[in-house]
């Protein structure tokens, strides 16, 4: 057995799927709501018997490997690492390390290398005295604190560049790939220039990218770069903070949502160790989904500036859309976590503790600065509020703050709700048209139901026997379905019990995708009423197959009905009758 078949078969991947989604026990199987599509129904159904997962709305499936390449966005060699780990095996071959992947570990070890490097000249080179006089003196960044953030120091000039293809061997490309150099004509030069540097890690404890920050306020210069856009460093999926957080965000189910480094750095400090903060001006889709696999709760914490509090409005719809419970942080002093520390540290700890929703601290906010007493400040309210109120998923919620808004302005809710259909219907024109699915066959979708009935039932012998009949001569219209239900015939009739993964793996390969689904299908509550569900499938099914022979001969009938003879005409009609008869039975 090889070691990729070996770490499948450790593997439990009820239990592996249930650290990302929460899965609910239907029947032999488990359902969730699917993380690859927008659903409120759960679609995504779990079989720890055939250890497979498939989704029955976007059509994604596989087995353990194929859930976490699809949900981490790994490369399979990746994935097989992670689950090698999980399972406790010991890779022997590193055979799988070819194309995108091995690219990706490249860079991850090119980026390991200079988080090393600018660590060690911040905290023990001649170089990084200035920056860590800045840290330790201006900022108040403890000793242990600089070596839990790997915080490190890039000096002007060509450094990195020089010790990365002089002393460890990478070349021109693997630098510029990983974004730690750029072109200057036919020259090579390190990306990140006198500044102080912050690694930015993805959830698996990768180093995707860095932070860079000058030490001197400077209009001409940006306050922070970042690592460019590269294979693996992407701004809007990563988070600063993420490996010292995510065990203390699992734990409380919430998660203090910051801007800036040196907040999240200083909340840490200060005993607040799920604070992270946001490589942009608001949280994107691939942020929100991240955030979901480890809390309930986002406390939003930006800037009590007008652009932190623009996206902190933007985040609100996203974050609402995974139902997180949002609250907001509300600084007495300072305009963001570090400076009220550094201002009032008792009024910080107090405010981090108490946080308001977010809703209710709108409310607050927007009505100290449009009067809404007045006409125009009744219309700058509503504007402002009444789509952040729409996109509130929670019905009850939602009619709690409309009815909130509408005492406000002195308005009803009436008046409230005819707003928002308005504003609604202007977006919908804006936006394109909706592609729907082409509807199957009714015939079609019979057809992998009575496979599935069979399939998931506990005794599949009795039941095929007692539908052969009732099938009689049916015409199958999906050829797989047709294949593995003879398969399954075949197979029953030589073992003394059914066992799907026994089935299984007698099934060409071409055959095991259409066995997957119809294993998964959810099946409805007939428990006391099974064998009957079955037959009338099977009858529903023979009614079709007769119905579509009457067609074909009743439009025979019309056709020769000047041309041929009556010996012929006699023939159709008494078929005719047959068929008819055949269907009333």
């Amino acid at each position: 057995m090889d070691q990729v078949t070996e770490i499948r078969n450790k593997i439990d991947i009820v239990s592996l799927i249930q650290e990302y989604l929460p899965l609910k026990k239907m029947g032999r199987n488990f359902k969730a709501n699917c993380p690859f599509h927008g659903e409120k129904t759960p679609s995504l159904v779990v079989s720890p018997e055939r250890q497979i997962w498939h989704c029955f709305g976007c059509g994604k499936g596989g087995d353990a490997y194929t859930f976490l390449m699809e949900y981490e966005k790994m490369e399979f060699p990746e994935a097989l690492r992670v689950l090698a780990a999980k399972a406790g095996v010991t890779l022997i071959s590193q055979h799988f390390d070819t194309g995108l992947s091995s690219k990706k570990e490249k860079l991850y070890a090119l980026n390991r290398l200079a988080e090393e490097f600018y660590h060690y000249l911040l905290t023990k080179h001649r170089l990084g005295k200035d920056a860590l006089d800045y840290v330790t003196h201006k900022r108040h960044i403890q000793p242990a604190t600089l070596e839990t953030f790997q915080l490190g120091f890039a000096p002007a000039g060509n450094a990195l560049v020089t010790y990365l293809m002089k002393k460890k061997g990478y070349t021109a490309d693997n630098l510029f790939d990983a974004g730690l150099a750029t072109r200057r004509g036919n020259l090579l030069v390190d990306f990140f220039q006198n500044r102080l540097m912050f690694p930015l890690f993805d959830q698996r404890d990768n180093i995707v990218g860095f932070s860079g920050r000058v030490m001197t306020d400077n209009e001409k210069t940006s306050k922070y770069i970042n690592t460019r856009e590269t294979l693996i460093y992407h701004k809007g999926m990563t988070f600063f903070g993420i490996p010292t957080a995510k065990d203390a965000m699992k734990k409380e189910g919430k998660v203090y949502l910051m801007e800036g480094e040196f907040d999240v750095i200083s909340s840490f400090q200060e005993g607040f160790t799920n604070a992270i903060a946001v490589k942009g001006t608001a949280v994107t889709e691939d942020q929100v989904n991240l955030l979901a696999r480890f809390v309930q709760k986002v406390v939003l914490c930006f800037d009590m500036d007008k652009p932190g509090q623009e996206a902190m409005k933007k985040s609100l719809a996203l974050l609402e859309k995974k139902s997180f419970s949002i609250g907001v942080l509300v600084l007495t002093e300072g305009k963001d976590p570090d400076e009220a520390i550094s201002l009032n540290k008792v009024a910080f700890i107090k405010a981090m503790k108490k946080d308001v929703p977010v809703y209710d601290y709108l409310l607050e906010s927007m009505s100290r600065i449009y009067t809404p007493t007045e006409i125009e400040g009744k219309r700058k309210l509503g504007q402002e509020l009444l789509p952040l109120f729409a996109a509130i998923g929670n019905e009850i919620v939602k009619e709690h703050y409309l009815a909130k808004l509408g005492d406000l302005l002195g308005t009803t809710q009436e008046a409230l709700l005819k707003e928002i259909d308005r504003t609604k219907k202007q977006e919908i024109v804006k936006k394109m048209p909706l592609i729907t699915k082409e509807q199957r066959p009714r015939q079609e979708i019979l057809e992998e139901y009575l496979l599935a009935l069979l399939l998931q039932a506990e005794n599949p012998q009795p039941l095929v026997e007692s539908i052969k009949e009732t099938l009689g001569e049916y015409i199958w219209i999906t050829p797989a379905v047709q294949k593995v239900f003879v398969a399954l015939q075949a197979f029953l009739g030589s073992v003394h019990a059914f066992s799907a993964k026994g089935f299984a793996s007698i099934l060409p390969s071409e055959l095991v995708g259409s066995f997957d689904s119809c294993f998964l299908l959810p099946l409805p509550a007939i428990s006391d009423k099974y064998e009957e569900e079955v037959a009338s499938v099977a009858k529903d099914l023979r009614a079709m197959t007769i119905r579509s022979k009457i067609k074909k001969v009743s439009e025979a009938i019309k056709q020769k009905e000047k041309t041929s003879t009556p010996e012929e005409m006699q023939r159709l009609q008494e078929e005719f009758t047959t068929l008819l008869s055949q269907l009333s039975q």
